[in-house]
């Protein structure tokens, strides 16, 4: 357990005991989510020669993977990180070798790599929510938390960055069925690093997990507690991946290059990234649950005024003011959630934001595509950004800590720790596995 500093930095909250090592392993694990997609759609484009066949397996892989988010950390909260990370970690990866292997083959059935697909998303290991998890059992001084989460997410959004840049390097010289084996490599030796750390002692099998989702329970409080940030991730979700598409859609109308939308994106992870850092060094008097509706409220003002740039270059300014935006709100988003968080459902509280956020990414290139077609630029940013404006008018209200069974234990039970801990909780960005 860490000691309260009054004036907490990035550097203390990485020499809390094990820290370093098990942050570093938990990205490298990452780090495959950042590569997954991109190789796997090369990879079943060159396979199947047909945009409509990858495009469906890759929304299978998606679905499965994001939807069921949830479950998958209910596993960790009940049987530990060890017995439960390590087993969906080894699966994971070797389904996606035999992607890798059906890919090589091209004639393989578009049912056989839709099915494999979709089972192999099942089993993706949650490694952000289990990390941010993590820190909040080593962490128990908010501020050092608030500084933790936001170099999670800041990392994380650098790992989304460099992710497609690595898979790029590996296909000039090899297949994209290489690039899927190589985040296979990466998810099981981050895990297995990761899981047998001594910081995975922190989080211990729950005995009270079942309470915090009993009917008209302690699980009642929670779940409204946790409404707000959950929505909130999801608007900040579809703002985000709508930008995506709006950018593309600028700079067609313009007649501007590719290079041009790259950098206009580039501005946004750059901007959220120095959010990211600035909203962990800030040490704010008011509450995360009063912080969250004025952070997206900002994203969506950005957002609506990027409509109105003249140049590519304003554009630029104003997406990038978007993004100091995304990474305090989703940071944000998971300390309420920690906060909210029964015991032994601190797992699941960080999976419902990042499955708001990755089903909010798909919602929101979904329905942006379909106005960009039928509505002007300007409106469509400012659609847009209505959408995190609209999410912020979601009240916060804190669980009720003394809410179902009589004698109910607090959020936080006293910690017996082990001789030696450390600490973590993505995603991604940002709300990602």
């Amino acid at each position: 357990m860490s000691t309260p500093s009054p004036r907490p930095s990035y550097a203390a909250v990485l020499r809390v005991p094990h820290a370093r090592r098990t942050f570093a392993a938990a990205l490298v694990g990452r780090l495959s989510y950042g590569t997954v997609s991109l190789a796997l759609m090369l990879s079943l484009t060159r396979s199947t020669g047909s945009y409509a066949v990858a495009g469906l397996v890759m929304a299978l892989f998606g679905a499965t993977s994001v939807f069921l988010s949830p479950y998958r950390a209910s596993l960790v909260d009940r049987h530990g990180p060890r017995r439960a990370l390590l087993p969906m970690a080894l699966l994971y990866a070797a389904l996606l070798c035999v992607l890798a292997a059906a890919c090589r083959h091209p004639g393989t059935p578009a049912g056989v790599l839709a099915a494999t697909a979709a089972i192999t998303g099942a089993c993706t290991p949650p490694l952000g929510p289990t990390m941010r998890a993590v820190w909040a059992e080593l962490l128990p001084d908010r501020a050092m938390l608030q500084r933790a989460y936001s170099l999670d997410g800041v990392a994380e959004e650098l790992l989304f960055v460099s992710g497609p840049l690595l898979v790029g390097a590996v296909v000039g010289v090899a297949p994209p069925a290489a690039g899927v084996v190589l985040s296979a490599l990466l998810v099981a030796v981050g895990t297995l690093a990761f899981a047998t750390s001594p910081a995975a002692g922190v989080l211990r099998p729950a005995e009270h997990g079942k309470d915090a989702d009993a009917p008209g329970g302690a699980g009642a409080g929670q779940a409204r507690a946790l409404l707000q940030p959950v929505v909130v991730a999801a608007g900040v979700g579809v703002s985000v991946s709508a930008v995506d598409l709006l950018v593309v859609a600028f700079a067609s109308e313009r007649g501007l290059g590719d290079g041009t939308v790259a950098w206009v994106l580039a501005a946004l992870s750059l901007g959220s990234a120095v959010g990211g850092l600035l909203n962990g060094a800030v040490a704010w008097s008011s509450s995360a649950r009063a912080r969250l509706p004025f952070l997206a409220v900002g994203l969506g003002l950005c957002l609506a005024a990027a409509g109105l740039a003249p140049g590519v270059i304003t554009l630029a300014v104003a997406v990038a003011c978007a993004g100091l935006f995304v990474a305090p709100a989703l940071t944000t988003a998971y300390l309420i959630a920690d906060e909210s968080a029964a015991p032994g459902f601190r797992t699941r509280a960080g999976a419902w934001c990042n499955t708001a956020v990755n089903a909010g990414l798909s919602a929101g290139a979904a329905a942006v595509g379909l106005l960009v077609e039928r509505l002007p630029l300007p409106v469509c940013f400012a659609v847009s950004g209505a959408v995190a404006v609209a999410a912020a008018l979601v009240p916060g209200r804190r669980r009720d800590r003394s809410a179902g069974r009589p004698g109910a234990v607090s959020r936080r039970p006293s910690r017996s720790r082990p001789s030696r801990r450390s600490g973590r909780s993505p995603s991604g960005a940002s709300g990602r596995p």
